[in-house]
């Protein structure tokens, strides 16, 4: 997503719809800038402070490799079958020969991580993405990909761990996802100074660099030109993204 965000910093291409709830989402973006200044920033530092990098990087390809089960299904749904094949084989080998997906086996083998959700599930079945809108705590996103997101639950193994096992497992799956927020959080921290020194306008950087970003994951890599506000196609921002 960094590319997409260092794009936006000079550019802001035209949305593909209007922004009918701009000033609410501003008022929560402000609330989540708000919370994550006060809570998330300093345990992310603290996390990324006291890690291994060799444990961060584990831990990080640990919630992948859970992931995968999730990217596997919208592969299929996706038809896209011989990328599930692979992702299927690459979840079994991480899954074994990556101890529980520590180490990133597969990619060593040449079946690297593919990033596939139900968000794009439904815009390759023809489903509009809505509005945008700024989520609580959650951040950027469209009414699809709010729905994309309870796709993305139902589909992922601690779901159905923290349901049907004891209370006890319970609270061991709540900790695990904490953990996986505050991981991903930590991989963000660099990026977060780049948006602040580079945004002239915060609000309209992030849609712009987020929608860019989903446009780019659903259609696999394919971008097109996007018409800018000075009605000039740089086509040179575009490099090296395929």
């Amino acid at each position: 997503m960094g590319a997409f965000l260092l794009q936006g910093c000079t550019h802001v291409a035209k949305p593909a719809e209007g922004d009918p709830w701009e000033g609410m989402n501003r008022d929560m973006m402000d609330f989540n800038d708000t919370m994550d200044r006060a809570i998330m920033q300093p345990i992310a530092r603290s996390y990324q402070f006291i890690m291994p990098k060799l444990l961060d990087t584990g831990i990080t390809n640990a919630f992948y490799n859970l992931n995968d089960v999730g990217v596997t299904v919208n592969d299929f749904l996706q038809r896209k079958p011989e990328q599930g094949i692979k992702n299927t084989w690459r979840f079994i080998i991480n899954s074994t020969f990556g101890l529980a997906g520590l180490f990133d086996a597969a990619d060593v083998i040449g079946l690297p991580r593919q990033d596939e959700d139900f968000n794009q599930t439904l815009a390759v079945w023809g489903v509009p993405r809505g509005p945008f809108i700024m989520l609580p705590l959650y951040g950027p996103s469209y009414i699809r990909g709010v729905v994309g997101r309870a796709g993305d639950m139902a589909l992922h193994p601690l779901t159905y761990v923290a349901a049907f096992m004891g209370s006890g497992v319970g609270w061991t799956v709540t900790g695990l996802n904490a953990l996986d927020v505050i991981d991903a959080r930590a991989d963000l921290l660099g990026l977060e100074k780049v948006i602040d020194e580079a945004a002239i306008d915060r609000y309209s950087f992030i849609k712009s660099g987020y929608t860019q970003q989903q446009d780019y994951l659903i259609n696999d890599g394919r971008v097109e030109i996007l018409e800018l506000d000075d009605d000039i196609e740089d086509e040179s921002l575009y490099e090296g993204l395929e």
